[in-house]
C-alpha cells in the first residue's frame, strides 16, 4: 500500500459494514470477517442461489452461539473476471465479459475469532443442501478505500446505478482495484419481487 493509498484512506469517512448513501460515495468500509464459498458462473442460477443461502445458513447457525451478528445475514457476494478476460471498469463491469465467465465467492459476516471447526459444527446443523464440492471458509475483506451507492429496485437496472457509480469514481480520480462487490441488504429467491430490493455497490479503489 502507497503513502497516497493510506492518505486516501485516512481521509475518507469510516461507515458502518452495511451502510451506503442513495449517492455515489467514497468512505472506508470496515475490515469484516466472513465465512464463504466461491463458486463460477452467470449469478442468479441455481447453483448461485444455493451457495449464498449455504452460508447464510451456517451464519444463522453460528448467531444462536454467539458468533455472527444476529438477523438475517446480509448476502454479500465478490465478483471478479480471471486476468485473461478483457479488462473492466466499474461502470461496464457488467456489458464487457459474457456473464458466464464471473468468478464469485458468496459471503455472510461471522465474528472475528470464528474457526474451522466452528463452521463445521454449524455446517451439520444448517438447513440448506450442499455439494461435496462446496469448499466453506473463512474469508476476511481488510479495511479498504471504497466508491460505494445504495441500489433500489430490480437488478436489472444496476448498470444505470454502476453508470452514476463509474462517473463518480471519475471525479474522484479513483479507479476500482478489487473485486466487485454486491451486498444484498434483504433476502431474495429466484421468484422475490424486486421493486423494494436494497444492494449496496461497492468496489474498492485507488
Amino acid at each position: 500500500m502507497t503513502d497516497r493509498d493510506l492518505h486516501s484512506i485516512n481521509d475518507a469517512p469510516a461507515i458502518d459494514y452495511d451502510h451506503a448513501s442513495d449517492e455515489p460515495e467514497l468512505v472506508r468500509a470496515p475490515r469484516t470477517t466472513f465465512v464463504s464459498v466461491s463458486g463460477a458462473g452467470a449469478p442468479a442460477t441455481p447453483v448461485w442461489h444455493r451457495k449464498k443461502r449455504l452460508v447464510t445458513d451456517i451464519a444463522r447457525q453460528l448467531a444462536t452461539v454467539g458468533l455472527a451478528p444476529e438477523g438475517q445475514p446480509a448476502e454479500h457476494l465478490q465478483y471478479h473476471y480471471l486476468p485473461s478476460m478483457p479488462p473492466t471498469n466499474i461502470a461496464d463491469f457488467y456489458s464487457v465479459n459474457p456473464l458466464t465467465e464471473l468468478h464469485y465467492r458468496a459471503l455472510a459476516r461471522v465474528a472475528d475469532d470464528l474457526t474451522r471447526e466452528d463452521i463445521a459444527a454449524a455446517r451439520r446443523t444448517a438447513p440448506s443442501p450442499f455439494d461435496d464440492d462446496d469448499e466453506v471458509e473463512i474469508h476476511v475483506i481488510d479495511q479498504q478505500l471504497v466508491i460505494q451507492v445504495m441500489h433500489r429496485g430490480p437488478f436489472a437496472n444496476e448498470l444505470a446505478t454502476l453508470a452514476r457509480l463509474g462517473v463518480a469514481a471519475d471525479s474522484f480520480g479513483v479507479a476500482r482495484s478489487g473485486p466487485h462487490q454486491e451486498i444484498h441488504l434483504d433476502p431474495f429467491t429466484l421468484d422475490t419481487p424486486q421493486d423494494t430490493l436494497r444492494t449496496i455497490l461497492r468496489d474498492p479503489v485507488s
